[in-house]
């Protein structure tokens, strides 16, 4: 019985020292990739770092013979290589595209917000489109805002979609919000270097011709616009806790990142903010593109017709192409859609 039990209980070390291994050899990839993207160049060559890294590890290891000594002195590196990570902060002034060039950042007078750095570009087609800056100041009235609409834009695969919460002042006029990456010149984004800190967050508050044409006019992206079911004193707790962030921003920037600080994340957390009752956490807010149908299964939309006709009904880029350049575009994009009347 004695015989029995120690021999259970050597099978068990094993197979902890098998998943302890098999741990670090998952976290020894993160770290890897963390020191290959994001150590500065000015210390020395991330590539050549991330393998020197990943060797000399595998290499004490063996000589280790898997010991939980050694096992433990990898665990106490890749913590070291953690702790550095995030010890790192974006910058604020780089050379940044021109997009982005600018942060928003606001100035509150009872029910008059100030918005300065509103973005309003006009574009030239090409690919990409070429921008024409124009970065205002506006002012809008809390005790005027109406309605919040979403727009759900595709650009390739439809697994993943980009959200933009768009706010209404009064009869006619629209701020949109567009959580995006803040990059410099010569950065392109990518998936992978979105997880981790290759790029800044930033909240671009815009007219929503800017944010709307760009897509559909000059990208020939998928567009579609949806009126939620928010009520207006939630919805003027929505557009603060907005501007709350907008505001952080432009004082201390932050890392986007593609996990945990994305377009859709951050969504939430302002809906969240603003209601007693947060929706549940659900795996479309990750793999997004179908994330207006988790909107809408959690009664978000106004419209109560069956899903897909009202998606079908949704899609605003032949109605934004026409408006293009009229005054009352935003008027125009949102005639003949469901709840919109």
């Amino acid at each position: 019985m004695t015989s029995f039990f120690r021999g259970s209980i050597r099978v068990a070390a094993a197979g902890l020292k098998v998943l302890a291994v098999f741990i670090l050899f998952l976290v020894t990839i993160w770290a890897a990739a963390a020191i290959y993207f994001d150590l500065p160049s000015t210390i020395a060559p991330g590539v050549l770092v991330a393998v020197f890294y990943v060797v000399a590890l595998i290499a004490f290891l063996f000589s280790g013979r898997f010991s939980w000594f050694s096992v433990g002195i990898g665990f106490a590196v890749f913590i070291g290589i953690a702790i550095w990570w995030r010890s790192l902060k974006p910058l604020q002034n780089r050379d940044w595209q021109p997009d982005v060039a600018e942060t928003a950042w606001t100035e509150r007078d009872g029910d008059k917000i100030t918005i300065h750095n509103l973005r309003n570009f006009d574009y030239e087609a090409g690919q990409p489109p070429k921008p024409k800056p124009r970065w205002e100041t506006r002012v809008v009235d809390l005790s005027q805002i109406q309605t919040v609409d979403l727009f759900i834009n595709f650009w390739g695969s439809t697994l993943i979609c980009h959200p933009i919460v768009s706010f209404q002042f009064g009869p006619d006029q629209h701020i949109a919000f567009s959580v995006e990456t803040r990059m410099a010149q010569g950065q392109s984004y990518s998936t992978i270097r979105g997880f981790f800190k290759q790029f800044a967050l930033t909240y671009i508050v815009a007219d929503e011709r800017d944010v709307v044409r760009v897509r559909t006019n000059y990208r020939h992206e998928q567009l579609y616009l949806y009126r939620t079911s928010i009520k207006p004193e939630r919805a003027r707790a929505l557009f603060l806790s907005y501007l709350e962030t907008v505001n952080d921003l432009h004082k201390q920037p932050q890392f986007y990142n593609a996990l945990t600080s994305n377009c859709t994340t951050n969504v939430r957390t302002h809906t969240a903010a603003t209601t007693t009752k947060p929706a549940a956490w659900d795996w479309r807010m990750l793999i997004n593109g179908t994330v207006d149908e988790l909107v809408y299964e959690r009664g978000g939309f106004q419209s109560r017709l069956p899903f897909a006709e009202l998606k079908e009904k949704s899609l605003i880029d032949a109605t934004a192409q026409a408006a293009d350049q009229a005054p009352d575009f935003s008027e125009r994009i949102r005639a003949g859609l469901p709840s919109f009347n």
